[in-house]
């Protein structure tokens, strides 16, 4: 007769493999055994939390509630380089529009997607739901406390028999007295409940039993504090919790919630004071960065993430982030060394082959051009993917000048994705080059109703409409370049130009 592992071990040991749906199943067997085993309810608690835990640190979108009925007051008129509400407010000479391509809210384009760096705080309800929340999709959350319900509940709709434990029966105060049964109640109740409120509570309980001298649960209260929206006082929470115990993950809260308040430099300063007490912190390094690239102070943000590689060579985000500036300074070549290196360790993606494509038209290595971009299209995942595959061979048939080819590119792109407003610019200039000036306008109105911070559509449509001697709708489409590109100079020279006729008139 074989021996038989004990079921609860058995549990722990599939726990520790994180084979957390077997380690749930094993548990509920022996808590239809023993429905008083409270280590069996516990080890499960914390199967299902993991199961769909989700680091608090890296998760920040905002949703439209969250943004619009924001009630923290938040200066409407910020000084220059102390606000990431206003862009290109940074003291460091970035690439240029003209340059590098930048998101609705005015920032250049970050060299990896993470959340909310596709958008920032949009001016109006009509503005917010035409930003980007996410790198593949233009509609918005309503609000965060939703998505955060979703992503909770997603494992429970598939128990047929309901959730695992009804909280709002629970007795709070009597498990708050029991430290390690609380923390894994905390846990359950805040990542798969997603009950912030009772999570709240359970945590206020425990302090209390602590005396107020566990830092761990004032992290706690921090983090449903901040989920709730009440960022002064998290921000205490945290601040009280630092004095007791020096932790990484405090600091990069603390630091967040100054990024929400739109308080960008007092985060880079508790970021520099963490980095005394963590010297070299990778993650500490990597959030400095994150806020130089969001204040469009790019040699600032590129000098960080260097500090990041001399850490850990093998930071994705660092990697893609230096080559991304460096093929917008306009040095293709180092770029791709950048983005071998990223192949060499072993990432394999579609954007990967995407940029290596570019980089290798740029750097006039064309025998390696189009094998890229064929590896990017067969790796695509979605649509949009392709699209930008394609739209990036425009261009390539743009420079070799084969305009048919161009053509042909930019009308897959939108068949792909027909919200891509770049090819609905760059194919109303191939059909102004064919003389269809029609055909043109239209392109050029729908891409800028599509991305109302793109001035090429504008200019563009300025150019047009001089040329056909409509010279007051070239006015108002060049001043209107103008605006959302100060520094544009033909711009500049075809209002000047035009003032210079009227004047004549």
């Amino acid at each position: 007769m074989g021996l038989e592992m004990d079921p609860l071990l058995h549990a722990l040991s599939y726990f520790r493999r994180r084979k957390f749906q077997l380690c749930s199943d094993l548990c509920s067997q022996v808590l239809e055994k023993e429905p008083g085993d409270q280590a069996a309810w516990c080890l499960k608690m914390r199967a299902l939390t993991e199961m769909v835990y989700v680091d608090e640190i890296e998760v920040d979108q905002e949703g439209i509630a969250e943004m619009m009925l924001d009630e923290n007051a938040i200066a409407q008129v910020a000084r220059p380089g102390t606000s990431l509400k206003i862009p290109g407010t940074g003291h460091g000479a970035g690439p240029s529009k003209a340059i590098r391509p930048v998101t609705q809210t005015g920032r250049p384009l970050t060299g990896f997607v993470r959340p909310s760096t596709q958008a920032g705080r949009p001016g109006s309800i009509e503005q917010a739901l035409k930003t980007p929340r996410t790198a593949h999709t233009a509609r918005p959350m309503t609000s965060a406390s939703g998505r955060y319900v979703r992503l909770g509940t997603a494992s429970m709709l598939t128990n047929p028999d309901g959730p695992f434990i009804n909280v709002s029966k629970l007795n709070l105060n009597n498990y708050a007295q029991k430290p390690k049964l609380a923390k894994a109640l905390f846990e359950y109740i805040f990542h798969h409940e997603s009950d912030v409120k009772n999570a709240l509570d359970l945590a206020a309980y425990a302090t209390q039993h602590a005396q107020f001298k566990d830092w761990w649960w004032k992290v706690q209260i921090g983090k449903c504090y901040y989920r709730l929206g009440l960022y002064r006082e998290a921000e205490t929470q945290f601040k009280s919790a630092l004095r007791q115990q020096d932790m990484v993950d405090t600091v990069l809260y603390l630091a967040k919630v100054y990024s929400r308040l739109d308080q960008p430099l007092t985060a880079l300063n508790v970021f520099k004071q963490g980095l005394e007490r963590f010297p070299g912190e990778v993650s500490l390094l990597c959030g400095m960065a994150r806020i130089h690239e969001e204040m469009n102070n790019i040699s600032m943000a590129a000098e960080c993430y260097k500090d990041v590689l001399k850490q850990d060579n093998t930071h994705v985000e660092a990697i893609a982030c230096i080559a991304s500036n460096h093929f917008y300074s306009d040095q293709p070549e180092i770029a791709l060394r950048f983005y071998r290196r990223l192949l060499q360790m072993g990432i394999y993606n579609s954007q990967l082959f995407n940029n290596l494509g570019l980089c290798c038209f740029y750097a006039q290595q064309y025998d390696m051009i189009l094998s890229s971009f064929e590896r990017a299209l067969s790796l695509a995942e979605n649509e949009e993917q392709a699209a930008d595959v394609w739209y990036n061979l425009g261009h390539v048939a743009v420079g070799i000048g084969d305009r048919n080819l161009a053509h042909q590119c930019f009308k897959l792109t939108l068949a792909n994705n027909n919200d891509h407003a770049e090819s609905y610019n760059n194919l109303a200039v191939l059909e102004m080059q064919k003389g269809h000036i029609e055909q043109a306008r239209v392109f050029l109105q729908t891409a800028s109703s599509i991305a109302p911070h793109m001035y090429e559509p504008h200019f563009n449509f300025a150019v047009l409409s001089e040329k056909v001697g409509d010279l007051q709708r070239s006015y108002i489409e060049a001043q209107k370049s103008k605006e959302i590109f100060p520094e544009h100079v033909d711009s500049q020279q075809l209002i000047n130009q035009l003032k210079q006729h009227f004047a004549r008139l």
